[in-house]
């Protein structure tokens, strides 16, 4: 065969191959979710998975994605998620984020029956990836109750049964909520005997610490309580959303210093933060003291019809506000687009009085101011620290910017714009490391072999636009989103691809 008609031949044949890869993500620069330095690669992926990471110019896809000038990173993961079962289906909020992966039951919450909460999820479709992890308020409520009484060793039994079963159906840790009641009554050494079942499956115990009256409203003990209950019970403590509040602010440096502490003497500790100084709950729950919320709602309200426990609730409530907010300036009701100051302007009565009023008509979600920069700053610095939200996909309704800003406000505010974070570990942060802490071994990294989750941005423009006047304003630069190979989000835009799927670990170690 003549050479010409050879090469013509080998053009033909090369033509009509099929594409060596279903989609290639083409001239960007790789942050791969280790902290490695960035570098200059395409990835290619073929079907669900990453395939190949490196100089594919010679290659054929079926969908090019051209990356040159952006960012190429492993999907987000949040592990602190209040995704909505409605808003998983599009996840427009977290897709804008670049988040691919989110871990649902926070704060202790969520149903027990995990393999029927997970089939229902993508029974329905999912936009990104969903995991979920055992509530410790939900197995304790299960069984304790509401009321403030002492378990016996049937009940600690039962706990424990009921979270082996949440693990055994794939739990991708404990969530606690010792802040919040019943688990609040809880004591610390009740606590690490339901946990000590964990203890064979090498999980961790992510918790919304619980600052007390009898510590002084002190989050800083809050937050050793959780590393001492991780320590005890043979799991990985992680302090969620973590913050140095009120009275305590600007001493970040010292539970920090706790942290790495623990960790010399070989029990490691891992956090998650948002880029945020305020936080969103109920009314009731940070605010009225435990003991007149012993019995449930309904038992509160009839303790606030006695005039003199109505008093001291008042007292104790404005004790609580000062200690951990700085006082009622800082707490506002986003839905009425009020602060509890216009409300006792309004009513003419002091703080205290001024909630538990609102409190006898109905519950309400707050906004309170909590932290200081400077905290916030070497607390997203510190090593074990991961990204997360303590948001999740939501269809609308949202009251707090974090649903809309944390991942591109890190990026933008913190990375870019005040260098306080490289883009490798903020990167990390947001995927690598999150995916390590919970024992997830198959995403949050850029490597062949890996799940085809991978979001591109631009770090010149990515930042968060929703504040707490307009908390629903969608993020800036982030590009194009992959779930499962999927392309999610296309120029910043959805696609209403629902390529996520459930999520289950196995007994693997987390770290």
């Amino acid at each position: 065969m003549k050479p010409a008609l050879l090469l013509a031949t080998l053009a033909l044949v090369f033509a009509q191959a099929p594409p060596a890869f279903d989609v290639i993500v083409r001239g960007g620069t790789v942050i791969d979710g280790t902290g490695a330095p960035r570098r200059r690669a395409d990835v290619g992926i073929t079907g669900d998975r990453i395939t190949r990471v490196g100089d594919l110019s010679g290659a054929r896809a079926s969908t090019d994605i051209d990356a040159t000038g952006l960012y190429v990173a492993p999907g987000f993961i949040n592990i602190h998620s209040h995704a909505t079962p409605v808003g998983l289906r599009t996840a427009v909020n977290m897709l804008t984020q670049g988040v691919t992966t989110e871990i649902v039951n926070a704060d202790g919450r969520g149903p027990l029956d995990i393999t029927g909460q997970l089939a229902g999820l993508g029974a329905a479709g999912l936009a990104v990836n969903v995991g979920a992890q055992a509530g410790f308020n939900s197995i304790w409520a299960s069984v304790m109750g509401e009321s403030d009484r002492r378990p016996t060793a049937e009940d600690i039994a039962r706990m424990r049964a009921l979270l082996v079963a949440c693990l055994q159906a794939g739990a991708w840790g404990v969530s606690g909520g010792l802040d919040y009641k019943p688990a609040y009554f809880a004591r610390t050494d009740e606590v690490v005997q339901v946990l000590e079942a964990a203890r064979p499956w090498r999980t961790n115990f992510i918790n919304h610490d619980r600052v007390t009256p009898e510590s002084g409203f002190s989050s800083r003990a809050g937050m050793e309580e959780t590393i001492a209950i991780g320590a005890r019970a043979g799991v990985l403590p992680i302090i969620t959303h973590m913050k140095v509040q009120g009275h305590e602010q600007g001493s970040a440096d010292v539970i920090l210093g706790r942290m790495r502490e623990s960790e010399a003497r070989g029990t490691p500790v891992a956090a998650d933060a948002y880029p945020y100084l305020a936080g969103q709950t109920s009314l009731s729950a940070l605010i009225i003291p435990g003991w007149a919320q012993d019995g449930g709602r309904e038992a509160l309200l009839r303790r606030l019809a006695d005039p003199v426990l109505r008093e001291r609730i008042v007292r104790e409530a404005e004790d609580a506000m000062d200690k951990r907010f700085g006082g009622p300036a800082s707490v506002a009701f986003p839905q009425e687009a009020r602060t509890l100051p216009d409300v006792m302007q309004a009513m003419q009565v002091r703080a205290g009085e001024a909630v538990v009023r609102l409190l006898e008509e109905r519950e309400r979600g707050i906004i309170a101011r909590f932290g200081i920069e400077a905290d916030l700053v070497k607390i997203l610095q510190y090593p074990s620290t991961s990204i997360a939200c303590d948001c999740g996909a939501v269809d609308g309704g949202a009251t707090h910017p974090r649903y809309h800003g944390s991942f591109p406000r890190v990026l933008g505010r913190y990375v870019r714009e005040q260098q306080a974070l490289t883009w490798e570990d903020a990167v990390r942060k947001m995927t690598g490391l999150p995916a390590t802490t919970i024992g997830m071994r198959d995403r949050g990294v850029l490597d062949a072999g890996k799940a085809a989750d991978v979001t591109v941005f631009d770090p010149r423009t990515v930042i968060d636009h929703a504040t707490f006047d307009k908390p629903t304003q969608p993020s800036e630069g982030v590009r194009v989103v992959l779930v499962n190979g999927h392309v999610a989000l296309r120029d910043g835009v959805p696609t209403g691809a629902q390529g996520g799927r459930p999520l289950v670990r196995g007994a693997s170690p987390t770290r």
